[in-house]
């Protein structure tokens, strides 16, 4: 920061001339960008702004006229304030007019009642104003080492907004188009006075420019995007009230680095998932690891847009039923696309939630419904809108070489009151996804699985972390599985084919594809790896639950 006209008047050197405002008391934060010494009374034509004149006022005109076109031209060319020595050519006061053009100009007017070597003020003033520039171009030099490196390491836009508020000592928060948080660094302040009625508080800040700050909130905000595309903003929340008379707030460049930063790294990882995605699968992830508090899931889902305290709240959780396993790249493209439709689904039902992914293959989505919202409306709604969303994809992709096919299984838990809950149905909406990825596709009427539905299938899962599950398939299938490992044989879908018809050998031989003596001659091979009978009801049923039980297992 360069010396301010009261900093100045601190200095021992002009301590020495026992200095006095006579007039602009109200405005000795002005900066100092230099000090001029003349006695020219057309001075103003020499200088550009920011400095600090100093004359004994020998030259100066004696009529009231004179006077104020001095003070005039001096505060119209934007001096920093004027010091006038006594001993010369005033005694004891200054004329009237004088200090009264200076206070109605409000430009700061001193006097210095004892003699000074003007020299000595210059040396000590321009010591400082080059130590200030040297310091902010250090300061210049940091910020852009540091976001040059974030820039290079492809940081996430919290860690960013971290970095700007860590240098600027205050709490930054970055939000989208429709000012809903979606990264914020408190930097100390307590989290809920920052966020509490963001989107109200935000929507009344429109300060001028990319870049402006506003006095009666004491926002500084900056616009963030590329090529023309803002897509957000960047805010350094600080305590209202007007600047220091400057050109420029002075963590200006530190924002718009910032903000530079997180649109450069946007365009680099545009084909990631969304940064709103992101901030919805943060919250998630939060709810299911305990890794945030209720409270805080709750400020910052509001301070999303996604209101979560006084509602009824119900986990979803999406897979897609599996085909051949993508590579990893494209794997990655296929939930961000799959995570990308199902937040339109929601959009298009105009139902508050959090979408996000949950892991490699799943996506998550908290529904929070009103009071008066039909639950089993809501979901139906939003089940047949992905559905409508996904044959469209479909569509949109079949060709030659389709990309994608979305299948989406939709698994819901049961709807809970409080966020305290939104761990358990999110947990019980997993369970009911995984274990309905087995069922038959199309095979139901119902738009979206529930707990009762996948029945046996479903307790299995509950179930495929319990040694004493696992010890049961390995028991009842580990021969057969040890069979098909050593000899490249399909055995134990052989078996499965046979219990999914119902014990049926025709159908069963029809659905393996095989003729009936071929198939047959399995299913006796079948019977002497297990030591079993295929014909008795119960080894078939102790057989099938183990088949279904080793999917929940492999899960």
């Amino acid at each position: 920061m360069l010396p301010t006209v009261a900093r100045v008047l601190d200095l021992e050197v002009m301590r020495r001339g026992l200095p006095q405002v006579v007039a602009g008391a109200s405005h000795l934060e002005r900066p100092v960008r230099w000090v001029h010494v003349s006695e020219l009374p057309d001075v103003a034509g020499m200088l550009q702004g920011g400095e600090l004149v100093l004359t004994t006022g020998i030259a100066l005109p004696e009529d009231r006229e004179g006077l104020a076109r001095y003070v005039r031209e001096l505060d119209e060319v934007g001096v920093a304030g004027l010091v006038i020595e006594f001993g010369r050519r005033y005694f004891d006061s200054l004329p009237r007019a004088l200090v009264h053009a200076a206070e109605q100009r409000g430009l700061p007017l001193i006097v210095l009642r004892r003699e000074l070597r003007f020299v000595a003020v210059t040396e000590a003033v321009h010591a400082l104003v080059v130590n200030a520039q040297l310091e902010r171009l250090r300061s210049s030099e940091a910020v852009h080492q540091v976001f040059n490196e974030l820039a290079v390491e492809g940081a996430e836009p919290a860690e960013v907004v971290r970095q700007v508020a860590l240098m600027a000592g205050a709490p930054v928060v970055l939000e989208n188009l429709a000012h809903q948080v979606l990264a914020h660094e408190p930097a100390g302040r307590p989290e809920a006075e920052l966020l509490e009625g963001w989107e109200r508080r935000s929507r009344g800040v429109r300060p001028p420019g990319r870049t402006g700050h506003d006095p009666r909130s004491g926002w500084l905000v900056t616009a963030v995007g590329a090529r023309g595309q803002d897509w957000g903003r960047l805010v350094l929340v600080e305590e209202p009230g007007p600047l220091p008379e400057e050109t420029a707030h002075p963590h200006a460049m530190l924002l718009e680095r910032g903000a530079a930063t997180l649109a450069l790294n946007r365009l680099v990882v545009r084909d990631r998932e969304s940064l709103e995605r992101q901030t919805h699968r943060t919250l998630l992830s939060g709810i299911l690891t305990h890794a945030l508090t209720v409270s805080e899931v709750a400020l910052r889902a509001q301070a999303l847009g996604v209101p979560l305290e006084g509602r009824r709240l119900v986990g979803v959780v999406l897979r897609q039923r599996r085909g051949p396993s993508p590579a990893a790249l494209e794997a990655q493209a296929r939930l961000r696309d799959f995570t990308e439709l199902a937040a339109a689904a929601v959009r298009s039902c105009r139902l508050p939630a959090l979408v996000g992914a949950l892991d490699d293959e799943g996506v998550g989505v908290l529904i929070a419904l009103g009071s008066q919202q039909d639950e089993h409306a809501a979901l139906d709604g939003f089940a047949a809108a992905l559905r409508r969303l996904a044959a469209d994809t479909n569509r949109e992709a079949a060709g030659p070489a389709p990309q994608q096919v979305f299948q989406p299984v939709v698994a819901v838990g049961s709807s809970v009151g409080s966020v305290r809950d939104a761990r358990r149905t999110l947990l019980e909406a997993t369970q009911v996804a995984d274990a309905a990825l087995h069922d038959a596709p199309g095979g139901r009427a119902a738009a979206y699985y529930r707990l009762p539905d996948v029945r046996l299938r479903g307790l299995l899962h509950l179930l495929r972390d319990d040694a004493r599950l696992q010890t049961y398939v390995e028991r009842e299938l580990g021969p057969l599985l040890a069979y098909d490992a050593e000899h490249g044989s399909q055995l134990v879908q052989m078996l499965r084919i046979y219990l999914e018809q119902g014990r049926n050998k025709s159908a069963a031989a029809d659905a393996a594809h095989l003729s009936r003596p071929s198939f047959y001659d399995r299913l006796h091979k079948v019977e002497r790896i297990l030591a079993v009978d295929l014909d008795q009801v119960e080894s078939c049923l102790s057989l099938h639950v183990a088949l279904l039980a080793l999917d929940a297992v492999r899960r």
